[in-house]
């Protein structure tokens, strides 16, 4: 395994009463025996990160707003200044931790106002003048504004797409590794444990971009990534209405530089957003399976219309990345993408919805779909959709998508 990241502060230490220090573990019941099979997901998920119960408080806690705490004396204990720690934030990180890496020792997790909030804060912090950085030029269209930002402090960076683990071939003395698996939004899968592997050889950090899949659908340390990034405004909370991101990190030391970081920069979210954001937990089980059914319930659909071209969801048997996918991911994640005609017949196709709202974001409760190419920072064709299916009945949302292809065709 590579070092530790550069520099970075501990974390507080110390107990507050009933504060979130008292927060535990669910991964297992209190009295299973060594080597006791794990609490399901859904088990786990409504029960993440809370404190320990106590008489007469509710079993989460209130958001804390607060800028400063009670400090006399000299300054120890977990809780000094609102930039640095919330007992709010520490319920949520610990939420986090356990979804994305269950019953794994030292992993330590670290929010933020946003999702690139999270991805700079990766970026930036690891990487040094002279350092080199391989990114994927198939990921979200924001990455090459950090490549330009990253080439500006003096960092090579290297590209390649993300299917058939191309990046393997840039990768020769690379400081960090960034995948993003499935890619958002044209679906390539690259294998995590492959290119982990190969990192790591060389000394290299590797950072997973988890936010299409979702810690219910793929758990990137698990798999021997060193951080395990997302945007939790997508389907962790899944209600599109906050924003928020992560990094789950492998170790403590790891941890401190992107704390370090967020605090030096000051991307740290609010404590109502926290606080949302791991209500919004107790359901992401059960909002995950219906969004995942209903994804490839579309995509099958999809499957059969001739006028439909380039059809992409890992659930698919018949998808290229399907193999990898099933070998690593958990579940398939609620985006699909596909190529209608042209600009004019995707534009139809999106007015005709009426189940669907057409929307950038991904991951919620209401099914969202777009034509990509009208931000111009994809290289995707002109009629090009991203798809993320949410609740809605299943046979409702399917009829609805077909209906609408076929009025679009039909005004063609």
């Amino acid at each position: 395994m590579p070092g530790p990241g550069r520099g970075g502060e501990p974390r507080p230490a110390g107990r507050r009463t009933r504060s979130p220090e008292g927060a535990h573990p669910v991964s297992a019941p209190d009295n299973a025996a060594p080597g006791a099979e794990r609490l399901g997901d859904g088990t786990v998920a409504v029960r993440a990160g809370l404190p320990d119960p106590v008489k007469n408080e509710p079993p989460l806690p209130g958001p804390v707003f607060a800028a400063h705490f009670h400090l006399p004396g000299d300054v120890e204990g977990p809780y000094a200044y609102g930039r640095d720690t919330n007992p709010t934030w520490t319920l949520l990180e610990r939420a986090i931790g356990e979804l994305e890496a269950p019953g794994l020792e030292g992993v330590d997790t670290v929010v933020f106002a946003s999702g690139m909030a999270a991805v700079s804060a990766v970026l930036l912090s690891q990487a040094r003048a002279g350092d080199t950085v391989v990114l994927p030029d198939d990921g979200y269209q924001v990455l090459p504004l950090v490549r330009e930002q990253l080439e500006a402090y003096g960092v090579h960076v290297r590209t390649a797409p993300t299917g058939e683990d191309a990046q393997l071939s840039v990768l020769d003395g690379a400081r960090l590794l960034w995948l993003e698996t499935p890619s958002n939004p044209g679906l390539d899968v690259c294998d995590v444990r492959r290119l982990v592997e190969a990192a790591h050889a060389g000394g290299a950090l590797v950072a997973v971009d988890n936010t299409l899949a979702t810690p219910l659908g793929q758990r990137p340390i698990e798999l021997g990534a060193d951080f395990s990034v997302a945007s939790g405004t997508k389907g962790l909370t899944g209600h599109g209405d906050l924003l928020l991101g992560y990094v789950v990190c492998r170790d403590a030391e790891l941890a401190a530089g992107i704390r370090r970081w967020r605090k030096v920069v000051g991307a740290i979210p609010g404590p109502m957003e926290a606080w949302l954001a791991h209500r919004s937990l107790s359901t992401m089980q059960l909002r995950a399976q219906r969004q995942w059914a209903n994804a490839l319930a579309v995509a099958e659909a999809l499957a059969d219309r001739a006028d439909v071209t380039a059809l992409r969801y890992p659930g698919l048997p018949a998808d290229p990345s399907h193999k990898t996918a099933a070998r690593q991911m958990r579940g398939f994640g609620s985006v699909v993408s596909f190529t209608l005609a042209d600009r004019a017949h995707a534009e139809r196709f999106m007015a005709a919805l009426r189940l669907v709202e057409d929307a950038t974001s991904f991951g919620g409760v209401r099914s969202t779909a777009e034509r990509r190419r009208r931000w111009g920072g994809d290289a995707v064709p002109e009629g090009f959709i991203r798809f993320s299916a949410g609740a809605e009945d299943t046979e409702d949302l399917v009829t609805d998508v077909l209906r609408a292809l076929d009025l679009a065709a039909a005004h063609a």
